[in-house]
């Protein structure tokens, strides 16, 4: 393992051993790592200590804890009224873990404004997909007259939920999914819903952010929590 300098603060190449720095020890940008791969037994590490990959094509593996964290805590999602007409009228039906591959390719590939191609690249969503089939990665789908319209994706380890992508064909159908699993995440006492970097959309529905440090002390409570490994199939 060696390290390169850069910004008055040390980024580490990642070699071969699942060993990551101490993410505590970061900028504030967050850039902590760079190389190694996408192996499952890797991102699982990584996530333990807070630490997440976001990296273009054709660029090394980049490794990131930045400061401050946006967290959505399950009991402070904000239902505005217009969203709550719109679940009233259950015109949206929501699933878990029924069409993983779907949503990762949906979230690849749904346009975002201000951004130019996705981070999603294939070895990006192979690698997610080999997690979803390990029962770490999972998946909240939307569904209008049976069609996926919407959705997201994530890790979930111990009583955290590391949430990735998520993306919309038609208004509010991520929104409605988000709404979903917060409510199951009161009732099975998850802590919260990582949401990586500060976006108006996740803060416009009750996502907050706290201190690098102060996320990492929440992370270490909600991984000695029991995970829920496995399909969340029968969440339906």
């Amino acid at each position: 393992m060696s390290s390169i300098y850069d910004d008055d603060y040390f980024i580490t190449e990642i070699g071969m051993p699942h060993i990551f720095p101490d993410a505590r020890e970061g900028s504030d940008e967050g850039l902590l790592a760079y190389g190694g791969d996408l192996n499952p037994n890797r991102l699982l590490t990584a996530y333990r200590k807070g630490i997440f990959p976001w990296f273009s094509k054709n660029d090394p593996v980049l490794w990131w804890s930045p400061n401050p964290r946006l967290v959505l805590y399950p009991d402070e999602f904000r239902r505005t009224k217009s969203l709550k007409r719109v679940i009233r009228n259950k015109g949206f039906e929501i699933k878990f873990d029924t069409n993983f591959k779907a949503v990762i390719d949906y979230c690849s590939t749904v346009p975002r404004e201000g951004q130019d191609g996705t981070w999603l690249t294939d070895e990006m969503k192979d690698a997610y997909i080999e997690l979803h089939s390990m029962g770490f990665a999972h998946s909240i789908e939307s569904y209008l007259d049976g069609d996926l319209v919407g959705g997201f994706y994530g890790v979930a380890i111990g009583k955290a939920f590391f949430g990735e992508s998520m993306f919309a064909l038609v208004p509010n159908a991520s929104k409605v999914a988000l709404s979903y699993l917060s409510n199951i995440f009161v009732e099975k006492c998850y802590d919260f819903i990582d949401c990586q970097v500060e976006t108006p959309h996740l803060m416009s529905l009750g996502a907050r952010l706290i201190s690098r440090d102060d996320f990492l002390d929440q992370l270490e409570v909600a991984l000695s929590k029991p995970s829920d490994i496995g399909s969340w199939s029968d969440w339906n």
